[in-house]
């Protein structure tokens, strides 16, 4: 694949190649975000005329906003303002911010503290505020404190479970990072036993009208309702009969199985006498 590419002087915007090429985000996700960036510091849109201006259809546009939201690269807030209203105050970053972080930019806080991993050896430099995402297609690994006794295929089914409790329950919507840190709990849930049924119901049964953390609330579940695990009971063995003379007329020791009395061979021949099976052999002599 050749690339002929020419930087543009002026007007344009730098966005990373984390937001383009995110694995989680939607195209109509990516879209949004950039040309909410790309938009002048005067100007004040809000999020859902930015959508219309970008030709983007209001299913597409609340699944973009989902999603922006739940990977950090977009906050909303309720605020009171003078008078007793309220007023909806709306923010977007190109990079990866916590509620807290993101609270504290929006208070106009001159510092708040990084996310971002550490600066390599060299210069000192102000770090950024907030954090690329680190969760992309190349790293897979579960996260440490998930359990790690839990095969791959219960992990993968778990996640499967999860997904489709995500689907078919609104208030239960789970991205796919919060899938892939919950999946070895899940797991959990079918190494001792648990059916997918007993997982759904857990996670479903008695649910408040509204979740403000999805995620928090099924680790909440998964950990507080976890089964216990199943006993071992190890099978029982008869013991040996202990030996005993045989009743019949060979006079040998034998070991019972049951209650029988007499050895093998003899209750062989006792069964071949009452069924009149006894024949005689006759030689004759050969003259």
């Amino acid at each position: 694949m050749l690339r002929h590419v020419i930087a543009p002087e002026r007007f344009f915007t730098q966005v990373s190649n984390e937001i383009i090429r995110h694995p989680r985000l939607s195209a109509a996700a990516v879209r949004l975000l950039m040309w909410q960036l790309s938009l002048p510091a005067s100007v004040d849109e809000p999020l859902w005329a930015t959508a219309k201006n970008a030709g983007i259809k209001k299913g597409a546009f609340t699944l973009a906003k989902r999603e922006l939201k739940a990977e950090g690269y977009f906050h909303e807030w309720k605020l009171q303002v003078a008078g007793g209203q309220w007023n909806t105050k709306q923010m977007v970053s190109n990079v990866v911010l916590s509620p807290e972080e993101a609270a504290a930019l929006r208070d106009g806080s001159p510092q708040v503290a990084p996310t971002a991993p550490e600066p390599a050896v060299g210069e000192p430099t102000t770090p950024p505020v907030g954090r690329y995402p680190t969760n992309t297609e190349g790293k897979k690994e579960n996260p440490p404190s998930q359990p790690s006794h839990v095969p791959a295929p219960l992990i993968e089914r778990g996640g499967l479970i999860l997904a489709s409790v995500s689907h078919k329950e609104r208030r239960l919507r789970l991205n796919g990072r919060d899938i892939q840190q919950l999946a070895a709990l899940a797991g959990e849930w079918l190494l001792r036993g648990a059916t997918a049924k007993d997982l759904r119901e857990a996670l479903t049964d008695g649910l408040p009208d509204r979740v403000h953390s999805p995620a928090a609330l099924t680790r909440n579940r998964l950990t507080r309702k976890m089964p216990e695990v199943p006993a071992f009971t190890a099978p029982v063995v008869a013991a040996p009969q202990p030996l005993r003379s045989c009743a019949g007329t060979c006079d040998r020791v034998f070991r019972p199985v049951a209650d029988e009395t007499k050895c093998r061979d003899c209750r062989q021949e006792a069964a071949t006498l009452s069924a009149g099976g006894v024949g005689v052999l006759t030689v004759q002599p050969a003259f």
